[in-house]
């Protein structure tokens, strides 16, 4: 019977003990972190650790805020400037399309009032031509681009989900596509096809649209490779979804990231490509091209140098913006590449 009480009493004295221990750990935190409590602008040391190891690994910034960079702003003010001229450029050039085209008697004459960069060949105004070779430019370069882009993402999920026999003919087609050099290749094709009565613009941009797709494809492809193991994937097939619904619903919209910073950046290249095409010569003689007035004026730079430069300057200010563009929306889609 001693024994019993002894032991009650000893578990007593274990359960005020406890009790005791914790009022004083909670007074000791208290009084510990009383600052953080009362203070709202203090922080604790330990959360502040944990905080910076978690920030290593996961970006806090959103993705407008990740676009805030002062090249990105650069690129996006640059963008919407071409974007301006070639949608509001009849309103804001000083002569119409046509009298742009127009032939006058007095050729390579200085800036003035009336021509305030001066005139080029033919007696062309240079400001007006600037302002409609923003249209051309853009309207040649996004079917092109939005060509490749369809055909390619359609033919890389495909070999990159199905694999197998299809992967190969797929991948060789079009390792034989991307073996032509695309300046050449646009060249060879408007001269085969200028015979037939097809425009030559269009001709051009089915060009560079079809050189466009082995790219879009094998970068897609790549990213369908890793996400066809996934688990999601997985538990798409085990539900009954069909194959086309696995690819283009599931697949596609986890792996399009690249392609969207991608498809930025090659805009400006594409921009680049058919300028070098009209100063060859190989454009449409309907449209006003930024190459092909560079091409006229390069017999008279001593004389008017204008004529050439302010081409030249739109085209440079069209492609450091798409690639500034895109450079951005890499960094803001991941921050991890920022710093490669």
């Amino acid at each position: 019977m001693k024994q019993e009480v002894r032991i009650q009493e000893l578990e007593e004295e274990l359960e005020a003990e406890e009790e005791e221990s914790a009022s004083r750990a909670v007074f000791k935190w208290f009084f510990r972190n009383i600052k953080f409590l009362l203070i709202p602008a203090s922080r604790l040391k330990e959360l502040t650790i944990r905080e910076r190891e978690y920030e290593k690994t996961v970006s806090k910034r959103s993705f407008l805020k990740r676009l805030k960079s002062t090249l990105t702003i650069l690129g996006i003010i640059l963008v919407l400037y071409v974007i301006t001229l070639a949608i509001f450029g009849p309103w804001i050039s000083p002569y119409t399309f046509s009298e742009a085209r127009a032939v006058y008697g007095v050729h390579w004459s200085d800036p003035s009032p009336a021509h305030p960069l001066g005139t080029g060949n033919m007696g062309r105004d240079v400001y007006a031509r600037m302002i409609y070779g923003a249209r051309a430019s853009l309207t040649m370069a996004l079917p092109a681009i939005g060509m490749s882009l369809a055909f390619g993402i359609l033919f890389g999920v495909i070999a990159g989900y199905v694999g197998g026999w299809l992967d190969t003919l797929i991948m060789r087609i079009f390792d034989v596509l991307l073996a032509f050099p695309a300046l050449i290749f646009a060249i060879v094709m408007v001269s085969i096809f200028q015979e037939s009565g097809l425009p030559i613009l269009m001709v051009i941009i089915m060009a560079y649209g079809i050189l466009g797709i082995p790219y879009y494809s094998r970068l897609i492809r790549g990213n369908v490779l890793q996400a066809r193991e996934l688990p999601y994937v997985q538990a798409a097939r085990v539900s009954g979804a069909k194959n086309w619904r696995i690819m283009f619903r599931h697949i596609l919209p986890n792996t399009i990231q690249p392609i969207i910073i991608s498809v930025t950046l090659d805009i400006g290249g594409v921009i680049l490509s058919f300028a070098g095409l009209a100063f060859l010569g190989y454009s449409d003689p309907t449209l006003i091209e930024w190459g092909r007035d560079i091409s006229d004026a390069r017999g008279y730079i001593l004389i008017a140098p204008w004529a050439s430069l302010w081409p030249g300057v739109m085209i440079v200010i069209t492609v450091l913006g798409f690639m500034l563009v895109g450079d951005g929306l890499r960094d803001a889609l991941d921050p991890r590449l920022k710093n490669l």
